[in-house]
């Protein structure tokens, strides 16, 4: 494991593996209703229940709210479904072994859906497309410094309400006072405590 990080054997823990699952097996479907697989494909082959095959395959596959519109019109509860929106949280670190932790960490938690990018460049891609409500920026990075990053998503008003944590290796105090005065709303050093970073996501996503 990097000197980069201490690890912990607890990752953050979510309670709902449905929770940002946007497309469902019949298998899956099948579970939630509490009925068998084949009266599953037998609805979705009738029409009752929308979805789409896999192309060149044999495959079901159940976009959320068809799934939820069938659930609903035949009374089956849908709480496991009702859930509070997935968090979107991208990792930004160009050390493969940083993103494996974020991967194993973030990655297993259901309320959370995890993106990774290694440059400034492909993360100011993702910010525009996949529109994080937190990311995990890494300030040194091969191309450019995260400084620019902050900048870009600070200066674009759909993301108003993305939240930033700089997780770095040791730099200067006065630039850590630059990207929290630039935007950032907290700055984490390297090492760090996989718990503490958990305990850190979970309080600025609640916040």
């Amino acid at each position: 494991m990097s000197s980069s990080v201490t690890p912990t054997s607890t990752p953050i823990a979510g309670s709902n593996p449905w929770a940002c699952k946007k497309v469902f097996t019949t298998g899956e479907a099948a579970e939630l209703c509490k009925i068998s697989q084949q009266t599953i494909i037998r609805c979705f082959d009738a029409g009752r229940l929308g979805g789409f095959r896999v192309p060149g395959s044999r495959f079901r596959r159940i976009p959320r709210a068809d799934l939820i519109r069938f659930m609903q019109s035949n009374e089956i509860p849908t709480d496991q479904l009702d859930v509070p929106e997935c968090k979107r949280i991208l990792a930004v670190d160009d050390d493969p072994r940083i993103i494996e932790l974020m991967m194993d960490t973030i990655g297993r938690d259901t309320r959370f859906e995890l993106r990774t990018a290694s440059t400034g460049f492909d993360a100011g891609m993702l910010v525009e497309s996949f529109k994080p409500h937190l990311v995990l920026l890494d300030y040194l990075l091969p191309d450019i410094n995260g400084q620019h990053v902050i900048s870009r998503i600070r200066g674009n008003l759909a993301l108003a309400g993305t939240r930033i944590i700089v997780v770095s290796g040791a730099i200067k105090q006065a630039d850590v006072d630059t990207l929290l005065a630039s935007g950032a709303d907290e700055y984490i050093k390297k090492p760090f405590d996989a718990a503490h970073l958990a305990e850190r996501i979970n309080a600025i996503l609640s916040a």
